[in-house]
This record gives C-alpha cells, structure tokens and sequence, in this order.
C-alpha cells in the first residue's frame, strides 16, 4: 500500500545550518498494517510522514501508494489518497463552520461540485450515527461551531474526517500530543477501534513508547534520518520499554542517548 525506497531528504542545502533529515530511508506497509514510528527530536519521524503527505519535496527516491508514484504530485493532489490528523486540534477542520458541514466537506473531497443542497437529509442521518458510535455526545450538536469544541472532541471529529472515504493511508502526526493524558488516551482507543473496524493501512508518529508499542502490528524507530529498529508481529506484541531501549542501544551501538521523553511521555 505504500513503498518508500531511498528517501532522502536535506534541509538548508549548501549553508552553515545544512542537516540531513532522512537518509536513505526505504519502507513498505502493506495493506492494513498499522505501523507506530518513534523518535527523538531531530529523528527524521515528522520529516518522513510530510514527505509522504506531499509538505516537503524529497530530494531523492520515491514514494508509492497503491501502485501510484506520487513522489512529485502536489500535496492537494495525492489529498486523495491520504487521510491525516494533525498535531494541533486547531487544524483539519474549520472553526466557523458547524459539525455537519465540515464532515459534508470531507465526503465531498476530491470529487466534482455541483449545485445542490449543502446536506442532504441522508447525509446528517448519516453523521448522526457516525458521530454517536464516537460516545462524545456530538450526535446532538450537528448544528455547532467547531470552533466551540474542546481539543479532544476536535480531534476525534478530525479522525472522523479523515477517514469518512476510507483512505489508502491514513497519517496519524503525534495527534495526541497536544491533550491532556485522560483524552489522549480516549482519542489513542478511538483511533484504534477506527482503524481496525476499517481495515486502514496506517502510519502514526508519536513521542510515547508505551503508545508505540501498545497500539499496531509493526513498530519502527528511527534515529538520525534512518530507521534503528524495526519490529512487527510477536515481537512486537511482547515486546516492553526495556526491550524496545536495549534494541535501539543494540542498532545504533554508538551511545547515543533517548530523550526522557519519550520514555516518560
């Protein structure tokens, strides 16, 4: 479903501030994985799932998904293979317009427009059951501001929309990150229970170990624009914090240091 082969990818080319973020980075989800990818700051984690989304332009390889090369196709032209939730719960979805609206404009993505009702009585039928299977109470509020939303129910709406089409892929950017831990963890089982029910080829950066390993089939852990870890399967559905260190410190075999962070997350 998606095949990445030799990414590589350089910011600030030929100054004093030149850093190579991905470096030779090749990977290949097949249909209906859910890959987990961790990291430290600077890892190249957040700089592979932009270059897979279209925001930065790789500065050699290629990116596949399903059989489309979409390594130089425009970041609103490959929007239709992708589905992504962001980091901040403030993007993904337009604040002034209402619950059933936004959702419309997700159906609607990608496709021809026309005249005609903006939502049709079907549709909000529709969303009306979509949003009660979320358990959040926005069933009853179809007719509100986005904007007016907490940060939780915004990201569960964003996860709604981004996969109302069923993408080829969706990309999950630390969209928990900026919740507090009690709905974290309830948009982290949301996600989850979406995923699966749909059968959805995933990616989902995040900063937390123990979500790596909690949440998917395959977990990869990168370090210096390249993958250090790669583990899917039994392994990693036994594996623990103190197995996941031991396997970095094994890969990289040069000291180098995990952030606190991401231990502790």
């Amino acid at each position: 479903m998606l095949k990445v082969t030799g990414l590589y990818k350089v910011f600030n080319r030929g100054t004093v501030n030149e850093r190579v973020a991905l470096e030779n980075v090749s990977l290949t989800l097949e249909k209906g994985d859910f890959v987990t990818v961790i990291g430290g700051n600077g890892a190249g984690k957040s700089t592979l799932l932009n270059c897979v989304a279209g925001v930065y332009p790789p500065d050699g390889g290629s990116i596949v998904v399903d059989g489309v090369d979409v390594t130089r196709l425009a970041e609103y032209r490959r929007a239709r293979h992708l589905g992504r939730v962001f980091q901040d719960p403030m993007r993904g979805t337009c604040a002034d317009m209402n619950i059933e609206e936004n959702l419309a404009l997700a159906r609607r993505r990608g496709r021809p427009r026309g005249l005609s009702w903006g939502v049709t009585r079907r549709e909000r039928e529709e969303y009306r059951a979509m949003l009660e299977a979320l358990g959040l109470g926005l069933e009853d509020r179809l007719s509100a501001k986005v904007g007016l939303l907490s940060g939780g129910q915004r990201q569960a709406l964003t996860l709604l929309m981004a996969t109302l089409r069923a993408p080829k892929l969706l990309l999950l950017d630390e969209h928990t990150a900026a919740l507090d831990p009690r709905t974290a963890k309830k948009v982290l089982e949301l996600s989850d229970r979406v995923i699966s029910e749909g059968g959805l080829t995933t990616m989902m950066v995040t900063h937390n170990m123990r979500d790596a390993i909690r949440y998917g089939n395959r977990l990869i852990m990168m370090s210096g624009g390249g993958i250090a870890v790669d583990v899917s399967g039994e392994e990693k559905k036994n594996l623990t914090v103190e197995d996941l260190l031991k396997l970095f410190e094994k890969a990289r075999g040069d000291g180098e240091e995990i952030p606190d962070r991401m231990v502790l997350g």
